[in-house]
């Protein structure tokens, strides 16, 4: 079997740890616009699930005594696919770990789904076929949220890290910002890029996008974050590789969140060639707007228990 065989539908859900679940579900809702869909609570202080899309979750907020990312789920073209998926990283000789049935109803996805920790990042990867929809339509409240766009990590090696995803998961790089950033999408998904990998001095996450559907929604949020004292890191501008207008702010744990409007998509054959673009600021924004330094990226990535 070869990894270009391994197909993918999207990007599912980014699961976080906060810590003050009460205060980041009000964020989550009132400042960037998710619906609430769920709630658990335990020992640990519980979890929160939040949507801005028909599925029963695109985000997952978790009590922790540290921020950071918890995991990143994607959902796979079918059970045949989760289990080829499944065959090939043990191939490699990487453990995966099934998802004991009382968490995949918990989560409400399907009894296929495993993990496993991607060895470059350190991240742990959950892998299903299937997540039950949710109870009624997403209603967007202060932004037009479409969905759940992309997760960027920052990683100590660059090239290793790329390789492994195109060569062993079947990401296909769409561009990279040389020696800076490699974009990514999850094959044949059509999106400029759901992953991105950041040269870093350690690995965390970067951040977590949501795509709107209005550039309204990007002004919007400007004064909105303003007026509630929201941090603005980034922006507004525009992305020279994915030609997606962009703002970047940042959550109550100091996670930063992104979003985006208007994005390349790809044609599943005869896809263009990635390109890759010079490393400086000019490949990041067209409009040359710099990222705040006095907000630089946080997010400790958890350990696979």
């Amino acid at each position: 079997m070869t990894a270009t065989a391994i197909r993918y539908q999207s990007l599912a859900y980014v699961a976080l740890n906060v810590t003050d679940l009460e205060r980041s579900k009000a964020y989550y809702q009132d400042m960037v616009g998710l619906m609430k869909s769920g709630e658990t609570r335990g020992g640990a202080g519980g979890t929160a699930f939040l949507r801005c899309s028909d599925r029963h979750h695109d985000v997952m907020l978790s009590q922790a005594d540290a921020s950071g990312l918890k995991r990143i789920g994607w959902l796979m073209e079918s059970a045949e696919q989760t289990a080829l998926l499944r065959a090939h990283i043990e191939s490699l000789g990487l453990e995966t770990r099934s998802v004991a049935p009382a968490e995949c109803a918990l989560l409400t996805i399907s009894e296929d789904a495993f993990r496993f920790r991607e060895p470059n990042s350190g991240a742990t990867f959950e892998f299903f076929s299937g997540m039950a929809k949710a109870d009624g339509p997403f209603v967007p409240t202060c932004a037009k949220i479409a969905r759940l766009g992309h997760v960027v990590l920052a990683v100590k090696s660059l090239p290793d890290a790329e390789r492994f995803f195109l060569e062993q998961l079947n990401f296909r790089a769409s561009d990279r910002i040389d020696g800076m950033v490699t974009f990514m999408r999850a094959f044949p998904n059509p999106f400029h890029h759901s992953l991105g990998l950041s040269q870093a001095d350690e690995n965390k996450l970067h951040h977590v996008n949501f795509m709107v559907t209005e550039v309204d929604d990007i002004g919007k949020a400007n004064n909105r974050f303003k007026k509630n004292g929201v941090p603005i890191v980034f922006g507004p501008g525009r992305h020279p590789p994915s030609e997606s207008m962009f703002f970047y702010f940042v959550d109550p744990d100091g996670h930063w969140n992104e979003y985006s409007f208007g994005m390349e998509e790809f044609p599943e054959v005869g896809a263009r060639a990635p390109r890759r673009l010079p490393a400086s600021l000019e490949s990041i924004d067209y409009w040359g707007s710099i990222p705040d330094p006095g907000y630089p990226q946080t997010g400790a990535i958890e350990a696979l228990a």
